[in-house]
C-alpha cells in the first residue's frame, strides 16, 4: 500500500505522520510537495498538521488553490480515503471536502495536551466495539474550534458523520466535535494528532488503531 503525505509550505507534522504510516505500520509511504498535480499510484492520501503557508491568511484559506488539491478532490471523488489532521482537517474544510469550518478556540490560546475523545459509533470502521468507548490523542492547535450551523450539525449528527467528541472541550467546538466524515464515509477530518500517539513513548497507543481503521477504507488489505 502506498500512502501520500502531502507537503505544504509551513507543514511540521509531515515527517510524523510519514514515521507513523511508514515507520510504525510498515507500509510505502512517501512525502509528496504541494505542487505535484497528480497521485497516480497512491492507495491513500494525509493531509498532516502544521501551519500551511503560516496560517498568514486563514488557516488552510492557501492551502487549499495548491496544485495538488486538485488531485486530492479527483482521488476523494474516486472514492479514495483522505485523512485530513488538524490543519490537514482544515484544509479539508476550506477546500468544501468537509462541512463546516474550524476558527480561533474560544479560549483564545493555543492548546498543546492529551484529550480524552469519546468514540462514536459512526460507521463498521469507527465504531465503539473496534475503537473502544474513549481513546487518548494529543491535540497542538490555536484554531480547533469546528462550527457549523444548526441545519449542518442536525445533518452530521442524522447521517452518523462526527467520530469524535472530547469528552471535556478545550477549543468550544459545537457539539464537543472532534472529528467528523464525509457522508460517503471516505474523507476523515479531526484536530487530535493520531500519529502523535503510536509509540509507547508518546502519551498513548491509541492512534494506531484510528489510523488502521482510515486505512480499511483502501482495497488494499493492511
Amino acid at each position: 500500500m502506498r500512502v501520500a503525505i502531502l507537503q505544504f509550505p509551513g507543514s511540521n507534522c509531515d515527517t510524523d505522520a510519514l514515521h507513523a504510516f511508514g515507520g510504525v505500520l510498515g507500509l510505502e509511504a512517501e512525502l509528496v510537495w504541494h505542487k505535484a498535480d497528480s497521485l497516480k499510484g497512491f492507495d491513500a492520501v494525509v493531509l498532516p498538521g502544521g501551519f500551511s503557508y503560516g496560517d498568514y491568511l486563514r488557516c488552510g484559506a492557501i492551502a487549499r488553490f495548491s496544485p495538488i488539491m486538485e488531485a486530492v478532490k479527483a482521488f476523494a471523488a474516486e472514492g479514495g480515503p483522505v485523512m485530513g489532521i488538524c490543519n490537514g482537517f482544515q484544509i479539508l474544510c476550506e477546500v468544501g471536502l468537509l462541512p463546516g469550518a474550524l476558527i480561533r478556540n474560544n479560549c483564545l490560546e493555543f492548546r498543546c495536551t492529551t484529550s480524552e475523545l469519546k468514540v462514536e459509533d459512526s460507521d463498521e470502521r469507527f465504531n465503539t466495539q473496534k475503537l473502544g468507548q474513549s481513546i487518548r490523542i494529543p491535540i497542538a492547535h490555536g484554531e480547533g474550534n469546528y462550527r457549523i450551523d444548526e441545519a449542518g450539525l442536525a445533518e452530521l449528527e442524522a447521517n452518523k458523520q462526527v467520530l469524535f467528541r472530547y469528552a471535556e472541550n478545550p477549543n468550544g467546538a459545537v457539539g464537543d466535535i472532534a472529528g467528523i466524515r464525509n457522508k460517503a464515509g471516505n474523507v476523515i477530518g479531526m484536530m487530535p494528532h493520531p500519529e502523535r500517539a503510536v509509540e509507547r513513548f508518546m502519551p498513548s497507543m491509541d492512534g494506531l488503531p484510528v489510523l488502521r481503521a482510515f486505512l480499511e477504507l483502501t482495497s488494499v488489505s493492511v
